[in-house]
């Protein structure tokens, strides 16, 4: 009898195990559509950040940058900040924006050891609008990394078009 539930128990969790497999496999396929969906719409895919509802992409094309269903115009971004658990860390501000002064300029830095539980995120103001871009706090320099990417593209269009 043990013998028998055993071998039952082995059964349900090999096809557990299958199930999942399944789901994942399912859930990379859907993305690596999607992905490709996008760039062929002449997007690139700058990050993909982790979130409570799955992956939200945050995407760029010529006109503006893309976080989720959100567009945010590139000709209309003042400025972007780094922020460590809300504290600024590094900035990009537009000449004659009036925080310019308020702002920390500094790169990011690359940090080895990491900050292995402070929440990373991303500001972009824009002239009507403040969007906070969440990169989260996963370990081993994830957030960081998703921060730092996001933060050098919009960083370049804040200073390649000057504030205009």
């Amino acid at each position: 009898m043990r013998d028998v539930v055993a071998a039952l128990v082995a059964i349900a969790l090999f096809v557990l195990a299958l199930r999942l497999m399944t789901s994942l496999t399912k859930d990379r396929r859907r993305r690596k559509s999607e992905r490709a969906t996008l760039e062929a719409g002449g997007r690139s895919v700058l990050a993909e950040i982790p979130g409570d509802e799955g992956l939200t992409l945050f995407t760029e094309d010529g006109y503006a940058f893309h976080f989720g269903d959100r567009e945010i115009p590139k000709h209309t971004i003042r400025a972007a900040r780094v922020l460590i658990n809300g504290a600024p860390i590094a900035a990009a501000v537009a000449p004659g924006h009036a925080e310019a002064n308020a702002i920390p300029t500094e790169v990011v830095e690359d940090r080895p050891e990491g900050i292995t539980r402070d929440r990373w995120d991303v500001a972009i103001e824009t002239d009507d609008d403040n969007i906070l871009v969440p990169c989260g706090a996963i370990r081993e320099r994830i957030s960081q990394e998703l921060a730092r990417g996001i933060f050098e593209a919009v960083k370049a269009v804040v200073e390649s078009t000057g504030g205009r």
